[in-house]
């Protein structure tokens, strides 16, 4: 997904829910917001978690984005905004460490996608191989999902973050769960 127009038309059906084309976005724009949050954060665990919000904050205010800026551009700057945030945050924290109110919205839960019928298929023992070769949060929120049969709500109110952040993670741990199935066959 290189030119302008199909980039746009990607947003546009993402505007109107389709998962494939979030997924789409993830997929092109992930390492670049990745990669500049490793160099700003010189912190593995910053950057990713850093990217996780800031696929879901652009994917929920996705229809405020305005199309003579670069998609990645916004997303760089929602991500920019994201990290001033946390640094204020930590700053914060150590000031008042008891100020920590998340408040979430109830949603549900999107019908079963490639990568989950792909997850579904596989022999139970492989797969928590399989599992077990992804970064901790993301077994966590694979299990959570899979094995707990929980819906994004509840993993939400069990991990302490956004509703948002939880479907984001989940999509980046059910395709790097698919990448790992892919290249052991």
């Amino acid at each position: 997904m290189e030119n302008k127009q199909a980039i746009l038309n990607t947003i546009e059906k993402a505007k109107l829910g389709n998962q494939i084309a979030y997924s789409k976005l993830l997929d092109t724009f992930w390492n670049d917001v990745y990669g500049f949050q490793l160099k700003r954060t010189e912190n593995e665990s910053d950057a990713e978690d850093i990217t996780v919000q800031t696929f879901s904050k652009a994917f929920d205010k996705l229809h405020t984005y305005d199309n003579s800026y670069k998609f990645k551009t916004w997303l760089i700057t929602i991500s920019k905004n994201i990290h001033v945030d946390l640094l204020r945050k930590r700053k914060k924290d150590i000031l008042d460490p008891h100020d920590n109110n998340e408040a979430f919205k109830k949603a549900l839960d999107d019908a079963p996608s490639a990568e989950d019928r792909l997850i579904t298929e596989q022999n139970l023992a492989t797969l928590l191989m399989h599992i077990k070769k992804l970064k901790p949060h993301y077994q966590e929120v694979i299990n959570l999902r899979y094995f707990n049969e929980l819906s994004y709500a509840a993993i939400a109110e069990q991990l302490n973050e956004p509703m948002n952040n939880v479907k984001v993670k989940l999509l980046r741990a059910k395709k790097l769960l698919a990448e790992v199935i892919s290249g052991s066959k």
